[in-house]
């Protein structure tokens, strides 16, 4: 009973940074995060996710701004796609 309240209160913790539903396909990823996610991990979870910080989001969720880095406003629970860029694409 203790290690399964124990896996739920960790399972909410990793929750509030983690996506839901990751699928890479075609150079893309789309995920939802949770509550209190921010641009800075989703543009993390991208890098790692596609191997590459040259990157964009489809919807422009998240953009880098010189000096501040990855910046936007997602929302929980929102699906959001990520897709490896071409030389015609900005780097996040």
């Amino acid at each position: 009973m203790i290690s399964k309240l124990l896996l739920l209160v960790l399972g909410l913790f990793a929750g509030l940074a983690s996506p839901a539903l990751g699928q890479t396909e075609n150079g893309c990823i789309s995920f939802s995060v949770t509550q209190g996610t921010g641009c800075q991990w989703m543009c993390n979870y991208c890098s790692q996710q596609l191997g590459t910080n040259n990157y964009y989001f489809t919807d422009n969720v998240c953009t880098y701004e010189s000096g501040v880095g990855c910046v936007g406003s997602p929302l929980a629970g929102k699906q959001y796609t990520c897709c490896a860029a071409g030389d015609e694409k900005d780097e996040l």
